[in-house]
This record gives structure tokens, sequence and C-alpha cells, in this order.
């Protein structure tokens, strides 16, 4: 919440940047401190997993290019996410693409190492070796060859990480490689060590390096790849964008790129086309699946009138649409964003990892140092090419990529998951807040109820005319003109059983009370029990319609040629999911409690349906305030669930905020998470990825500290061959992506 407040006060952007070059969780590390430390940045966050940062700065003192070039200068690369989608893949494509290019090559110079040490093994001495493959001169150049040119971008990325302060992984790899590579070249040339190897290269270490870079390279190719298929969701929300649009412009339909849609423009959709703005339909009905958006399984039927999204997909019909939103205010694009967002605000489990790694690679070195002369002098005295790949081994099986890669692929795959369910988290710190919720408040109106009266009774005098359909048609005639919340619901109960509606010869609202309409020659009175008793009616329901008041129901009395003619009973009908939600909540241990504004009866009629036990009601928008301050308080982590702009200070105020897809404007600004449909489940199914997500969290930090726990003894003393050490290390860092890649199918 921290960084979105910033943003606003600032009234700039929060920038995000693709950043190419990255390696490891030290890079990150370097970037933030770095950048961190500009006059004008407030906060920044760098994701090393999905390779961006999110800069958030006082626009008044600081410019997007001064942050992009102090990146640059570390020797990054630099591209703004305001540039298309495609440019962003297209150089994580090509940085790929060349990992690929230089590990197959490092692999084509490491193939006469391995030849060659057949015949140093008691295993493989019948293989036939090329005396060439032998000399120490070819194995020299081979090494001098991948030392200085496939490891060139490590020396180059290694400077710039010791240049600025920062130590990561590059340096680990550049001193154990050129540490082998410089005492192998002193064997060859120094006169003594030479007559000693008698010219063949059993004692050199050429092999280390060229084998160092080889595997790593392989680790970062394969770890590109792997963390691609973590940006599927991304992907995917990003295919819900449609490209073009047709839009009616003076009486003739036009294809525009959809960035050109205005609101108010009509837009024509076909069978088979992607939804390309969020708007109202004005004609035409068709059938949408709105899957890929909202989670929902099953398509949904539009009709005049209906609201449609972005990103849905119009299966077999045609609609003639008027945009609300478009560009980058649909509900796809904030999808989106909103994702994006979510992957580089860091969640407070992150830190931990991101200060170990931070001081990580010093540490290592120490260790390698100590393990060297540790070796040198205590294990095998005198023995420099025992101490050195026991030293290399150490600088390598300890680089910190698995530890960096913990949270952020976990939280990248989580929230993904998360947002194809149509369940949208502003930041990854959210996700980690919502799993440790225990107490969850749900407003009544809106968000367990449909928020609208329906109704559920009709009550007519026996043995007059059609019963209840008489009523209704000549009472839903009467309403035609009226604004009343009751009257809508009237009409359209009229239109559903195909009543033909007479004209309304006249109609007199009476404030307070009700309305009186001439309807074929005969008055119809509509309106309170109170009125009509003020009006001398006889009500024959008297002791149901007491009942029916501590029930939650409200009653519309109607007389017909000053007649009574029978009641008609509304109610605010719970939505068919909210029991199983609630059941849901009450399964995952949460303790579920009604806060409501509404009157004390509807309330408790409304939680005994939801199977709540605890309601308050009768709550204004400061008394639901100070319970959320109450229970936190009491040291309960807190969920408010809302709708209403009443609801907006509580969700502020907890621990977190949720808004349901009917939600206001404001009350979405408020939450830190919103559903796009207005369905409770989808609180349940949140907290269940978000729990689901920490424990994924947990276990790849475990994998990872359990991978160096285990692996550096066996380096330090001398037990880990330096090959063995970094392949290991890379082993470590997909094993860390592939347990994160369980949660897609969550």
């Amino acid at each position: 919440m921290e960084v979105s407040r910033m943003s606003k006060q600032t009234g700039t952007e929060p920038l995000l940047l693709d950043i190419t070059g990255m390696t490891c969780a030290a890079c990150s590390a370097r970037i933030e401190k770095v950048v961190g430390k500009l006059e004008g940045v407030q906060e920044i966050g760098v994701n090393f997993a999905l390779q961006r940062a999110r800069v958030v700065y006082d626009e008044s003192r600081i410019g997007p290019e001064q942050i992009e070039n102090k990146i640059r200068g570390l020797g990054f690369g630099v591209l703004q996410k305001k540039l298309a989608e495609m440019s962003a893949e297209a150089a994580y494509t090509e940085a790929a693409d060349e990992l690929k290019k230089r590990a197959l090559l490092g692999a084509l110079l490491t193939l006469p190492f391995l030849w060659a040490m057949m015949a140093h093994h008691e295993l493989t001495r019948a293989v036939w070796v090329p005396e060439l493959l032998l000399s120490p001169w070819l194995q020299w150049a081979i090494a001098t060859y991948a030392q200085f040119v496939i490891g060139y971008p490590f020396y180059f990325r290694a400077y710039q990480a010791l240049r600025s302060g920062v130590p990561n992984m590059d340096v680990l790899v550049v001193l154990g490689t050129t540490a082998a590579y410089l005492y192998s070249h002193y064997l060859i040339f120094h006169p003594a060590g030479a007559a000693a190897m008698g010219h063949h290269a059993g004692m050199l270490y050429f092999d280390t390096g060229v084998m160092i870079f080889t595997i790593v390279l392989f680790g970062k190719w394969l770890e590109a790849k792997a963390k691609r298929q973590t940006m599927g969701s991304i992907r995917q929300l990003s295919g819900l964008q449609a490209g073009t649009a047709n839009v009616v412009q003076d009486g003739r339909e036009t294809v525009v790129p959809v960035g050109q849609v205005r609101p108010g423009d009509m837009v024509i959709v076909r069978p088979g086309d992607i939804i390309p703005v969020d708007g109202i339909v004005a004609e035409g009905s068709a059938t949408v699946d709105e899957s890929a958006v909202t989670g929902e399984s099953l398509p949904v039927d539009k009709h005049e009138g209906g609201m449609v999204v972005s990103g849905t997909i119009n299966t077999d019909g045609y609609l003639r649409i008027r945009a609300t939103r478009s560009g980058s205010d649909t509900t796809a694009s904030s999808m989106l964003r909103l994702l994006e967002e979510a992957q580089v605000a860091k969640p407070p489990i992150q830190r931990l990892a991101d200060r170990l790694s931070g001081v990580f690679v010093p540490v290592i070195i120490v260790v390698a140092a100590a393990a060297f002369l540790a070796s040198y002098y205590v294990m095998a005295p005198g023995e420099t090419g025992l101490a050195l790949a026991t030293a290399v081994a150490v600088l390598m099986i300890a680089c910190p990529c698995a530890l960096g890669l913990a949270t952020p692929i976990s939280v990248l795959v989580g929230s993904g998951r998360a947002a194809l369910a149509g369940i949208w988290f502003k930041q990854g710190a959210h996700l980690e807040s919502l799993s440790r919720v225990d107490t969850v408040l749900l407003d009544k109106t809106g968000t367990l109820s449909e928020g609208k009266p329906a109704i559920v009774a009709i009550e007519a005098p026996a043995g007059r005319g059609d019963g209840e359909n008489e009523l209704l048609r000549q009472l839903a005639a009467a309403e035609q003109h009226s604004e009343h919340p009751f009257a809508k619901e009237i009409v359209q109960e009229a239109q559903r059983r195909g009543l033909p509606l007479p004209a309304c010869e006249s109609f007199e609202a009476v404030p307070g009370c009700g309305l009186r309409a001439i309807v074929e020659g005969r008055e119809v009175l509509a309106g309170s029990v109170k009125w009509f008793r003020q009006l001398g009616f006889r009500i024959s329901l008297q002791d149901q319609l007491g009942h029916i008041a501590q029930q939650g129901k409200s009653a519309l009395c109607v007389a017909v040629g000053g007649k009574w003619a029978g009641t008609v009973i509304f109610a605010d009908k719970l939505k068919p999911t909210s029991r199983n939600a609630v059941r849901r909540l009450r399964e995952l241990g949460l303790r579920v409690v009604m806060v409501t504004g509404d009157r004390t009866a509807a309330a408790v009629a409304a939680a005994g349906q939801a199977g709540i036990q605890e309601t308050y009601a009768e709550m204004l928008p400061e008394h639901k305030l100070e319970l959320v301050q109450r229970l936190q308080k009491e040291g309960r982590k807190v969920l408010m669930v809302g709708d209403g702009i009443n609801d907006a200070p509580a969700m502020a105020s907890a621990d977190v905020g949720a808004a349901l897809g009917s939600g206001t404007d404001i009350t979405k600004a408020s939450a830190d998470l919103y559903l796009l449909k207005n369905d409770l489940n989808g609180i349940a199914e949140a907290i269940r990825l978000s729990r689901l997500t920490l424990r994924n969290v947990r276990q790849n930090l475990a994998l990872s500290l359990v991978y160096n726990a285990v692996a550096i003894p066996f380096a330090i003393t001398g037990n880990l061959a330096p090959w063995m050490a970094c392949t290991a290390m890379a082993l470590s860092s997909l094993t860390v992506i592939g347990n994160a890649l369980r949660l897609r199918n969550a």
C-alpha cells in the first residue's frame, strides 16, 4: 500500500522497465542499491525472475531518462514497458538465443578436454586418445579462446559489478575460471612445471574454466526457457487484447486500431471476435465466453443493456456495443498492468532473501579463500592445484541464484494463476498478506446479496380474477412511470410472465407513501402498510406482514378500484453462490462476520441463510472502520470484503481489502485485490491460492538453502569437483523454477 500512496502523491505512474543482462539475485540487489540512492527515487523494486523493475519517483526531481541511464551505466540493458509488449518479448528471445549459441560453442570446446580425460582414469584408459589432445599447448589455445571470447560477457558484467561495489555471480565465475586458467598457464610456462609434466597436460586445469563457462551458460539457457513458461499467464492476458475494432463512423463500419476507440463509439462484434472494449450492448444478443477474464466456465448470455468487458469472446451472435472504456482503461489492459506491477512490488518474505543475496557473494569469496588456505596448508600441504580446485568449487556451488529466484518466481506463477481465475492482486505483498488473514468481514448488500429488491411472493385475495397475474398486470401498468427501486422489478416480472400492460392514463407519486394511477379507468394505489392504514383500508394479512418484517422483507400494498387487491413481497435475495462461499471460508479456518448498514431484521435473516453466526447490523462507515481497528488490536488479521463506497474506509484500514466486480471505482481503488466476477467464491479461491503460493515460496527458500548447506561442506573438503559444483548450482535454480511451476495446476 505504501508504494501506491507514494505514486498518488507524486502524480506519476510508477515507471516499469524491462532489464536485460541480470544473471543473479545480486544483480537485482545492485540495481536497487545504486538507483535507490538517486535523488528523487522514492522506491524501487527489481524482480530478477521477471527481469523487470518498478520505480516510484518524484518527477519534479528526476526523470525516466536519468533512471534508465543509471541502470545502463551499471552494464544492463533497459526497455520501457510503455513500448510494445512484443519488443520486450523479442529482447528476451534474443538473449535466450545468444545464451544457447554460446553454450553450444562451449560444449564443442569442452569435447576435446573430456576426450583427453579418458587417458587419466583407470576405467577409460582403453579408449584411444589422440596425442594432440594431450598437448598442453592445444589445451592452452582452446582455453584461451573460451576464457576471453565465450567468457567476455562474464568479465564485462563482473567489472561493472565490482565498479558499483556489489559483487554478483559473474564475479564468482570470473574469479574461479581465471584462477584455474592462470595457474595452468603458469605450469606451462614455468620450466620446472613443464619438465615435471613431461610436456603432458595431466596436471593442468584448463578444462575447469571451459567446463564452468559451458555449464553456467547451459544452466542460464535452460533457466531462461523455464522462466518463459512462467510468463505464460502474462502472455495469455496479452492475447486477450484485440488489435483492431470495427467502429461505426458516419454510418459506415471502419476497422481502426483498438487504441483509437473512444468512450461513446459504437463497436460491432461478430461471432468469433474478441470484444475489444468495455461497454454496454446497444443492439443484438449473443453468448459470450468470459472464461479467460472472469474464470467463469459457462458462457454468459448478453442482451441489450448488458455489460461486456474486453478480452471476452463473442461465440455466436451479432453485437453493437457502446464503448465505455477503451485502450489502457479496459478490463484486459488493467488486468495486465496490475499483474505486471504485482510481480515487481516485493512481498515482505522476499526481503530476507534479498538481504541474504546481498551479502552472500562477499561471504562466499571469503569462505573460498579460507578453503584454499585450509587445503593448501592443512588437508593437502603444498598441493596448489587441489587447493585451487577446492576454492573454485566453493565459489561455484554457493552462487545465490536459486535464493534470488525463490520468491519472485512463485509470486509470478501464483498471481498469474489467480489472474486467470479473475482475481487481481495489486501487489505481490497483498498475496502474502492474504495468506495470513484469520477474520473475514463481509458486507451484505451487493456482496452477499444481489443488492437490489426482487419479488419473492405475490399475495392476492382468493377468488379475484386471475389472482396474482391480474394484480401484477395492473400494478406494472401503474409503475411504468415510477422511478422507485421496486418499480423496475415489478415491470420486469410482468414482462417475464408475458403479461400485456395497458396504458397508464394518469400517474402521481406520493412522496414517502406510494403512488396513485389510473389504469383501464380504475384507480390503482400502491404503497406502504402505514399509508394504507391511514387511507382506511382493512389489511387482511396483518399477522403475516409482521412476520415478513421480522424476516427483513418489504411489503408493497395494492388496491384497485378502491378495494384491497393484495400485497407484493420484496427481498434483497442472497446470491446463489454466497452460502457455498461462506462454507468454503469456514473450511479454511476463518472467522466469518457480516457487517452491514442494513436494519437488524434484514441482516439477521440474510446471515442465517448464508450460514453466518456473527452479525453487526445498522453500521455506518465509521462503525465498520472502528470494528476493523478493534479486531486488529485484538491481534486479528482482517480481510474486509465489500462493493460500496461506504465500505471503502474499512477496506483501506484492513490488513487486506477486497472488492467485488460490481464495486464502485472508489471501492476498487481502496482494495488490495478485486474480483472480476461478482461471486464470493473468488475470495475463498484467492485465500487458497495465496496460502499455496506462500507455502511454495517457503519450499523454494528451503530448497535453495539446503542445496548450499549440503554441497558447500563437500566443496570445502575437496570432495566436489568444480564442474560438479557448477552443475549442482544450475540444477538448484531449475529445481526452484520447477517447483514454482506446480502452482499453475493448483
